[in-house]
């Protein structure tokens, strides 16, 4: 979204988006919403008792059942009744605060969990043209933003305007022309709050934007931050970062100066209002239709009115960061999800467990790519039985792992159809083909927690599935060594384990699956000659029965498959195993060549 359509969305339609998440804690806010008009008018009724405080004083419009007692007695009832309404208000505003404060939180969860579970839902086409950065800044910042809107500045902006009702009431009862004097004010203080909130809302989309860049530009360098250090990259990315962050900076002091100039606006006004009140009240008293009493109650119905109005424009600023929140929270929400189930799909119906050929798997007129005018595969067709062991092989860019990707489904073909045991793969429910397929790449990401929940990765397996995993791929020995065993704790990205540890726990991962298709994409690059002899004897077993498909950039490691299918720009040029395609001279022979050449 442009910064300059910011305001061309219904803002009503974005509060209404809202709504659901408001719902469960509905009695909650009832209460919270009931308790506006009790706290309003306790707040209201103080100026008229110490205006009628100076009127027992000065022996003048005397309210009805103080008249017959003495001026000490009155006052002390009058400070009783005072007293009275402060710790009303008191408690009354501490139960209001707790229960919108509870609300906003809720909501705040409720909207954070939704975005967390749509953006899991995105395809890898999303994340590939997404920073990191930036669904960290809507995940955290927005929805809390979103959190306050709602909690602090929705409830409270409704208080605010109750009470200001109320004061307007009962001013009018008291005296309209005074009365009049403080609505005519409310006229411009309305239009300027107006004109700065949309400045404001303008300067603080295009800060949280700069915002989401500095989170990108953390992300990205704490990521790499091995490569910044090796090539001496500190400098450079710190320049970078600066300058981001100086724009950033520009932007936020724009809606500052925007926000301070309500507050000074607001001063001013209200510092007229009083001059106002002392002048026309002034002229009454002369004339002698005003006490001094009711004059005093209006001075500080005019200071009382300009403090809600000037927390309503605070809260009317939280508004509108929060409307920019909820806009950018609405548009990630408002991603199509490309690779969903259909509607009509049946477990049951369409599951591959019951297969009679199991592990076939078919391309017909594939074509795809990342960008649509942009082939990567170009009407690809091959078929790979059951059981095969087929080595996928070909110039960097031809297109092996974009097969990975969409027999995997992280993408769907933009033409032609993959099928599985005769099954279309977007006819079965992505859980069931993904336990079907077991994947090992040759970078395995590995999660905060221990060795066990790492191989189960939150499915229900026993300990006893675990040490079975492990002892078949070959990775008791390892795992047994550690401090704790399975139990033993794995930092962020598994940093406390080798890079070729890593990957034996990936084999495990799989292992204890038992998928009909494997997939290795160049899956041993990581390890050690010893270690990768093992886990070479672990795979012949786990390819017993599978289906397996090889991604290897050494091609002397898959001269032993059934068959070699060789790719070239996205097309299937040549099949056969080792012998065939050597005996062909054609682009395998010539790539066979080329490493036998480099190894010499």
């Amino acid at each position: 979204m442009t910064v300059s359509s910011v305001n061309t969305k219904n803002d009503w339609r974005l509060i209404l988006r809202l709504l659901p998440y408001a719902r469960p804690s509905r009695n909650t806010l009832a209460i919270a919403l009931v308790l506006l008009v009790p706290v309003a008018f306790a707040g209201a009724i103080q100026p008229l008792i110490i205006g009628q405080a100076i009127s027992v004083l000065r022996q003048e419009d005397i309210w009805r059942f103080l008249q017959e007692l003495s001026v000490a007695a009155a006052i002390n009832r009058l400070i009783v009744f005072l007293m009275l309404t402060i710790l009303v208000r008191l408690m009354l505003v501490s139960l209001q605060g707790y229960l919108v404060q509870k609300v906003g939180q809720e909501i705040t969860a409720g909207m954070r969990a939704d975005l967390f579970s749509h953006v899991l839902s995105l395809s890898s086409r999303f994340f590939d043209n997404t920073p990191v950065g930036k669904l960290v800044t809507r995940i955290t910042n927005d929805v809390e933003a979103l959190g306050d809107v709602f909690a602090t500045g929705a409830v409270g902006i409704l208080s605010d305007a109750v009470y200001i009702l109320v004061i307007l009431v009962t001013v009018l009862q008291l005296q309209w022309q005074l009365a009049l004097l403080l609505i005519l004010l409310l006229v411009p203080v309305s239009a300027l709050i107006i004109y700065f909130q949309q400045q404001y809302r303008r300067a603080n989309y295009k800060a949280r934007e700069e915002l989401s860049k500095l989170n990108s530009i953390l992300t990205e360098n704490v990521s790499g931050i091995n490569i910044v250090q090796v090539f001496r990259r500190e400098q450079f990315n710190g320049e970078m970062f600066r300058s981001v962050n100086q724009k950033y900076r520009t932007e936020i002091d724009k809606t500052i100066f925007h926000d301070s100039a309500v507050s000074a606006t607001l001063e001013w006004i209200a510092l007229v209002a009083v001059a106002g009140m002392l002048w026309l009240g002034g002229v009454l008293i002369l004339g002698d239709r005003l006490s001094f009493g009711t004059l005093s109650a209006f001075i500080l119905y005019s200071q009382r009115l300009f403090d809600p109005i000037r927390r309503f424009a605070e809260k009317f600023t939280m508004i509108q960061s929060g409307f920019t929140a909820v806009e950018r929270i609405t548009e990630l929400l408002d991603k199509p999800i490309e690779i969903r189930d259909r509607a009509t799909q049946d477990l049951s119906t369409y599951s591959l467990q019951s297969a009679n050929n199991p592990g076939e798997i078919q391309f017909e007129n594939v074509t795809f790519g990342y960008k649509p005018d942009e082939p990567v595969l170009k009407d690809l067709n091959f078929t790979i039985k059951p059981g095969e062991k087929v080595a996928l092989v070909g110039p960097t860019g031809a297109g092996k792992s974009s097969i990975i990707r969409l027999l995997c489904r992280l993408y769907d073909p933009s033409e032609g159809k993959i099928l599985i045991d005769g099954v279309d793969i977007r006819e079965l429910p992505q859980a069931e083909l993904r336990r079907y397929i077991g994947v090992i790449l040759q970078e395995s990401f590995l999660f905060a927690g221990d060795v066990k929940r790492n191989i189960t990765l939150g499915d229900d397996y026993s300990l006893e599935d675990v040490e079975t995993a492990a002892r078949v791929t070959n990775v008791a020995d390892f795992i047994e060594q550690l401090p704790q065993a399975y139990d033993t704790p794995l930092r962020e990205r598994g940093t406390n384990l080798s890079g070729g540890q890593r990957q034996l726990l990936a084999f495990a991962r799989v292992a204890i699956r038992q998928p009909r298709v494997l997939v290795l994409d160049e899956a041993t690059a990581s390890l050690d000659v010893g270690t990768e002899r093992l886990v070479q004897e672990a795979l012949d077993t786990l390819m017993q029965n599978t289906t397996s498909i090889i991604i290897a950039h050494r091609l002397s490691t898959i001269r032993n498959v059934d068959r070699i299918l060789v790719l070239k720009r996205g097309q299937l040029v040549e099949t056969g195993d080792h012998q065939t395609l050597m005996a062909q001279e054609g682009l395998y022979a010539s790539l066979y060549r080329l490493q036998m050449l480099g190894a010499e």
